[in-house]
């Protein structure tokens, strides 16, 4: 079934009879669909532990999985492999939106948009258009990939669609507020991301919740010591900041607990330093505002790296 794409709205009489620019949503950063000629890049394999978890899952019947952990855990970038393993890497079937405080059921559902004589008309947004897309790829799966879902209010900016959103109520018609009918396809999945420690992660509604799986996506050492030797990073020096990690994993504090793609960086001491210098510091700083002395041990534990260290680069 597919919804109406255009509903005219009353001109305002207030508003100027100059044409008005139509502005696409990409233009104002709301959301990206992947047009680029050829296969998405991707770089895992078919026995990917999390594309396996994402499989089964969706096998077990939810609409869609979050990847859940704290910052620089490699959550969107997994998103985005697992999403092109999904589609047979067809851009065509995938659209990454990412949420922010101020977006709103009109970014992503449906909403009036100025048209060229002054008026407004009712037009399908990410959710509507990638149903659309849905339908003319079945029985194809389609992604839509939502990063930063906790950033605003998923329930608000879902609506209605948010029951429709289960895989029992799937292809099922139902009416937006507009009075626009559609139905969610079986073959759309949903991806999103999450940051445990946002402030907005208390907000998301639990019927929302239950009608993802979840995946944790926790800081790991082994990830972190693969990177550093990618990188070119000495035997010493890897092991050295492997301990500082995992003094970090086990902090009291859970924003102090970083995930290993913070180190992405990092080949030499040089390097290290320079990531203290422009992020590290900032991010514990901010974390132990109301704890001077704890920022002082665990800035002296960063330290205690270089300490007798061969080789130091700057």
């Amino acid at each position: 079934m597919r919804h109406s794409h255009a509903r005219e709205f009353p001109r305002s009489p207030l508003r100027s009879p100059a044409p008005v620019r139509n502005v696409s949503a990409d233009e104002l950063g709301l959301g990206v669909t992947i047009r680029a000629a050829g296969d998405l890049p991707c770089e895992i394999r078919q026995d990917d532990r999390i594309l396996g978890l994402v499989r089964r899952l969706l096998d077990d019947g939810y609409a869609g999985v979050i990847l859940c952990g704290p910052h620089g855990t490699g959550k969107t970038w997994y998103a985005a492999q697992v999403a092109a393993m999904l589609v047979d890497r067809d851009p065509e079937r995938v659209r990454f939106v990412q949420f922010h405080p101020s977006y709103q059921y009109e970014d992503f559902v449906e909403g009036y948009v100025p048209d060229d004589e002054g008026g407004f008309v009712l037009k399908p947004k990410h959710l509507l258009e990638m149903c659309d897309t849905a339908r003319t790829f079945r029985p194809k799966r389609c992604v839509l990939v939502i990063d930063e879902l906790s950033r605003c209010d998923p329930s608000r900016v879902f609506g209605e669609a948010l029951t429709y959103m289960e895989m029992t109520r799937r292809e099922q018609p139902f009416r937006l507020a507009s009075g626009t009918e559609t139905a969610i396809p079986t073959n759309l999945i949903f991806l999103a991301t999450m940051n445990l420690y946002d402030r907005g992660v208390d907000d998301v509604d639990a019927a929302m919740e239950r009608r993802f799986g979840k995946i944790a996506m926790d800081p790991d050492v082994q990830a972190l010591q693969e990177i550093l030797r990618s990188n070119g990073a000495s035997a010493e020096l890897v092991e050295r900041v492997a301990t500082f990690f995992r003094r970090l994993q086990a902090h009291v504090l859970p924003a102090c607990r970083i995930g290993h793609a913070y180190f992405m960086t990092v080949r030499d001491t040089g390097s290290l330093r320079r990531l203290w210098d422009s992020q590290l510091r900032f991010h514990f700083e901010r974390a132990l505002q109301l704890d001077p002395q704890g920022y002082s041990e665990l800035a002296r534990t960063w330290q205690a790296i270089f300490e007798g260290l061969s080789g130091e680069s700057h």
